[in-house]
């Protein structure tokens, strides 16, 4: 991307008016995916949208304004975060949002004081790659169960209803159309769309309930999560087991951002601010999200597909998009009929995009010319995918297991570090988005 085809550049700041829309539209390619994972494990979405809000701007002031990234929910932490709340509340997930935050502290820190090469050849697309897919596959039961199941009777039951599966093939239909067919900016926006045609046939049909939104306040403040009033502060090993190692895929998700990033804007964003700054913004951003009853937050692949269509790489323009996420965020009519959105609408969407999560790893070992003649890199991709997949545990304790995805991403790491014949020369993260 050369600067003869920015139409607006890093520092560039638009009028008033021209600020106010390129922000809405931003905002609006970042909501669905942003309000998706708290619908998905329990949260409230307002309070997705005001610490990815809030997230955004810390991330900005970190990285000296240089760097035009919109933090947004991650959805590499969804089957933790769902396995922790059954064991010992939503509470104990904030805490591990904590934790991982602290993990990037401690490799920002690192990376500041020593380079950034070691965390290239630690993190190899042959590790990371395979965890993205585990991911994108341990979440597929989460999607079906959404789609097709509903407690029909309210006594707690699921059970199979064709006609809220309608409502999911029909979510499901529009976002792959919006992905293939439609150009611009619309094209980037399927997780939305999806949602809001799933939502439209779902009110035909019969299945929202319209009564939280009646009663619901038009100005109202985002429910909060604070640690000592709402949950106590405790922290387990398999809290720490479940959360903490799940940082191995988004740090990389993270590198892989800035390297494309870099190459849409025309800098080198692991230089400077440097690779230390970006990832102890994203870490801040996560712990801010954490401290107030946030989802873990990440920086957005559907940010870089705004800014290579729309060509406009203002940092006024993000913030912009942030302050507008915040401000939405207390709007409880609005939050109230986000919460309206029927699960076979959210399980619709997320068959789709659980499955681009797999196959973005699947794309990383394509992009990065991965050698599966190699015998390590065989092995290595092969028990990374059976441990995540097929749930894999080592109990220590009652109090400490590493199990499925976490146990995954460690193995690989190890096997990577003691296996021979590892290569030499540091590979660049490719773009690999698990959101």
């Amino acid at each position: 991307m050369t600067n003869s085809q920015t139409v607006l550049d890093i520092h560039d700041k638009p009028s008033a008016g021209k600020l106010t829309t390129l922000s809405i539209q931003h905002m609006f390619a970042m909501f669905g995916a942003t309000i998706l994972v708290p619908q998905l494990v329990g949260l409230s979405p307002a309070i997705a949208l005001l610490t990815s809000g809030i997230a955004t701007l810390i991330f900005m002031f970190v990285t000296k304004f240089q760097v035009p990234a919109y933090l947004g929910s991650s959805f590499a932490f969804i089957v933790p975060i769902l396995a922790i709340t059954e064991i010992s509340g939503i509470g104990s997930a904030m805490i591990g949002s904590l934790f991982v935050a602290l993990v990037y502290f401690i490799v920002s820190l690192v990376i500041w004081k020593t380079g950034y090469k070691w965390i290239m050849k630690l993190l190899p697309p042959i590790v990371v790659a395979p965890v993205i897919i585990v991911i994108g596959l341990a979440l597929s039961p989460v999607a079906i169960d959404l789609a097709m199941n509903f407690d029909l009777n309210g006594d707690g039951v699921k059970e199979y209803s064709m006609l809220h599966f309608s409502a999911a093939l029909v979510t499901l239909a529009a976002a792959v159309i919006t992905t293939l067919f439609f150009k611009g900016m619309l094209s980037l926006m399927p997780i939305l769309i999806g949602i809001i045609v799933g939502y439209i046939y779902s009110l035909f049909i019969g299945i929202v309930d319209f009564s939280t939104v009646l009663t619901a306040k038009w100005i109202s403040a985002p429910d909060f999560l604070l640690p000592g009033i709402d949950y106590e502060f405790i922290v387990t090993p398999t809290l720490l087991g479940l959360m903490v190692p799940i940082a191995i895929v988004t740090i990389s998700e993270h590198i892989g951002h800035q390297l494309v990033l870099g190459k849409i804007v025309n800098r080198n964003y692991i230089k400077e601010p440097g690779l230390h700054r970006s990832l102890l913004g994203d870490g801040l951003g996560t712990f801010i999200s954490g401290l107030i009853g946030g989802p873990p937050k990440t920086t957005y692949g559907e940010n870089i597909g705004v800014l290579a269509i729309t060509r406009v790489y203002s940092v006024y323009v993000i913030a912009g998009a942030a302050v507008l996420a915040i401000i939405f965020s207390f709007f409880g009519k609005i939050m109230a009929l986000i919460a309206t959105i029927p699960t076979a609408v959210l399980g619709g969407i997320s068959i789709l995009l659980f499955g681009i999560i797999a196959s973005s790893g699947l794309r990383m070992l394509v992009d990065n010319k991965i050698d599966f003649g190699d015998k390590r890199n065989l092995v290595i991709s092969s028990i990374i995918l059976v441990i995540g997949i097929g749930g894999a545990k080592l109990h220590f304790s009652d109090t400490f297991e590493l199990e499925g995805m976490a146990l995954a991403a460690i193995v690989g790491v190890i096997l990577n570090l003691v296996l021979p014949g590892r290569p030499q020369e540091v590979v660049e993260i490719e773009e690999g988005s698990t959101q």
